[in-house]
């Protein structure tokens, strides 16, 4: 019977190590930001109260502004679709704090589409193929970026990523490790089931 006790202990190395190492990336890439010109700046949704975006939103939608401007990408997308009882999308709400912002209507495109990080993805893939265009950054949280490249990869875009430095995914340490840890599960299932839902058992801050 001693072989079982090694084998469940082997076991246990092994997930801790893939768990380990996994966080590890998510934090890593959550620290870079990669401004390489790309054809898009795809912002991805977060909650919004009657057109009005959450301060988690704004500040994913304000980086993209920035990004605009400096000439990373001539397009900005705003995707995500409403929640039962909405009235805006995530998409058109964080187009009309674009264009409040100073970006020019014609320099956005609302994808409309999306109850997840997953449908979101291919659904700005599926809009861009259409256009021909095929590289993008994500803006979105730090602990976010790496699952949502990955998920850009996987459905044919050359992802690069410029996470949030601002707003209250990265203003103190609690909502960091939540948001390292929450990662961490939902890349995992994702890599092992491909699944369209996020793990939601750690919760949101």
């Amino acid at each position: 019977m001693r072989w079982i006790g090694r084998l469940v202990i082997g076991t246990v190395l092994i997930a801790l190590v893939l768990v380990a190492g996994t966080a590890f990336r998510v934090w890593q890439v959550a620290r870079v930001t990669d401004t390489a010109t790309v054809d898009a700046v795809v912002v991805l949704g977060a909650a919004q109260y009657n057109g009005v975006p959450t301060e988690v939103f704004r500040a994913r939608l304000d980086q993209s502004v920035f990004l605009h401007q400096q000439g990373v990408a001539p397009l900005i997308v705003t995707v995500g679709g409403k929640q039962e009882g909405d009235v805006f999308t995530e998409a058109a709400a964080g187009r009309n704090y674009l264009v409040a912002q100073g970006v020019p209507a014609e320099n956005i495109l609302a994808v409309e589409e999306g109850a997840d990080t997953l449908e979101s993805v291919e659904a700005v893939a599926r809009e861009l193929s259409a256009r021909g265009l095929s590289s993008i950054v994500v803006t979105t949280d730090p602990w976010h970026s790496l699952r949502t490249k990955i998920m850009a990869q996987d459905a044919g875009l050359s992802a690069n990523s410029a996470p949030v430095r601002s707003g209250p995914a990265v203003w103190a340490r609690e909502s960091q490790f939540k948001g390292i840890a929450r990662e961490t599960a939902a890349l995992l299932y994702y890599q092992f089931t491909h699944s369209s839902h996020d793990v939601s058992f750690i919760p949101s801050l």
